[in-house]
């Protein structure tokens, strides 16, 4: 048999106008579908197939009648090349990424990133209360020439005079700098300068014996800040090290913005002591790989417990047959072809944002909006449909003239009219 090339893709169409079991609802003839089998399929063909609402079990390749069928099972895609993970999807990989580095999940669940540990906001809030002595010198922040003035201005304006002490408060980076009643605050500290923290009254301002709340993110934020600061700056004094903090922040963010692609996630470096380690390889199922093989045991089991435990299934039900054939027995030849939601009238991809409103109202739903559309990809010409008999290949048109018996051209039409022109060109459809 010459059919130039590589292997073609041979299928026995079967139909399918009978209703059988849905494996969905459970009703017992409500699922109706075409079908045929797989001889052999190559990926070119599926993937043709699948834009025209086919799909597969192992080697059975069937289509639903979307019209028809109690559970319409739309074709869905997800382009794999602009994915964008989700805040669930992150907060999953980031404890797995934990697990293996760690090894315990315990462990995990305790190093989670405290919520109330730290100021929600460095420049504008109040820090626990430090006695005198506890102040050092490491703690004071030089005061600008601009700002003391700015205050001093101020506290002119308001003309008001305070019992306990005129407390001035200065926003900067680090501490609140006060001084006594009558004491001029200086534009640079002295090494007899003293930082007291006067408690508030009862009922007014913030309780300093108590940490404000702070969201995890913002400490998120403020590390890789701080990383940025000691990769790029190295050591820095005084405001000029205030400026650069601001330029770093706003590139920080830009960088930060840019959205990460899946491999972001999965192959992040792990520590040289990390407990486990993780590697993820594609491998050839059908025909079988060497590594394959070797994690077929492994891999039955993962199937095995995921069957147990999310489908409730009894121990002896998973069976080895069961994983093989349904996903490891194949037609497809050793590639892999990576959210749209497929026309089931026009076979045209739609943004899936556009379908659900349509499927809330209706479970069945033509997606394409344009009411002159059609489907570009149907059959055309019939006498141009593939055919292997008698391991010969040949085009429809011929095998109905040797044809001997009934004619089958109906169910040749509707073949071709699912599969579409093009792959009826393409398939081989085996006649007996």
């Amino acid at each position: 048999m010459a059919t130039g090339g590589g292997s073609p893709s041979i299928v026995e169409f079967f139909g399918g106008e009978d209703g059988y079991r849905c494996g969905y609802c459970r009703s017992d003839t409500g699922n109706l579908s075409h079908g045929m089998w797989a001889h052999s399929m190559t990926v070119q063909d599926y993937q043709d197939l699948i834009d025209r609402g086919w799909r597969r079990s192992g080697k059975y390749v069937y289509k639903p009648i979307m019209n028809q069928t109690c559970c319409p099972q739309y074709t869905i895609r997800c382009r794999a090349l602009q994915f964008q993970a989700s805040k669930s999807h992150k907060k999953v990989l980031k404890k797995m990424l934990k697990f293996i580095s760690k090894g315990d999940a315990s462990k995990v669940a305790s190093e989670e990133e405290p919520m109330d540990s730290h100021i929600e906001d460095v420049a504008t809030c109040d820090f626990p209360h430090k006695s005198e002595s506890q102040v050092s010198q490491s703690d004071l922040t030089p005061l600008a020439v601009d700002q003391a003035e700015r205050v001093e201005n101020e506290d002119k304006d308001s003309g008001e005079t305070k019992e306990e002490g005129n407390v001035q408060k200065v926003e900067s980076d680090s501490v609140q700098i006060c001084a006594d009643k009558g004491t001029p605050v200086p534009a640079e500290p002295s090494h007899s300068a003293k930082a007291v923290h006067a408690p508030p009254k009862p009922g007014k301002g913030a309780d300093l014996s108590k940490p404000l709340c702070r969201k995890a993110k913002d400490i998120r934020k403020e590390r890789k800040l701080q990383k940025l600061l000691q990769n790029q700056m190295g050591t820095a004094e005084g405001s000029q090290l205030q400026g650069d903090q601001a330029f770093l922040l706003q590139n920080s963010k830009s960088k930060t913005n840019q959205p990460k692609n899946i491999e972001d996630f999965v192959f992040v470096p792990l520590p040289d002591d990390a407990r486990h380690k993780l590697e993820v390889r594609v491998v050839r199922s059908s025909p079988p790989s060497s590594q394959f093989k070797a994690t077929f045991q492994e891999s039955y089991q993962v199937y095995k417990r995921y069957q147990m435990v999310i489908h409730k299934d009894p121990p002896d039900k998973p069976t080895i047959n069961q994983f093989t054939r349904f996903l490891c027995d194949s037609p497809l030849e050793g590639q892999y072809k990576p959210s749209d939601l497929l026309c089931p009238e026009t076979y045209v991809w739609t943004p899936i944002e556009q379908c659900l409103p349509l499927l809330e109202h209706s479970k069945y739903s033509r997606f394409n909006q344009d009411g002159k559309a059609v489907d570009e990809g149907r059959l055309k010409e019939l006498g141009r449909v593939r055919v292997l008999h008698k391991r010969t290949v040949m085009p429809y048109s011929i095998y109905k003239k040797r044809r001997k018996g009934p004619s089958d051209e109906a169910s040749v039409q509707q073949y071709a009219s699912l599969v579409g022109q093009t792959c009826s060109e393409r398939m081989l459809l085996f006649r007996s």
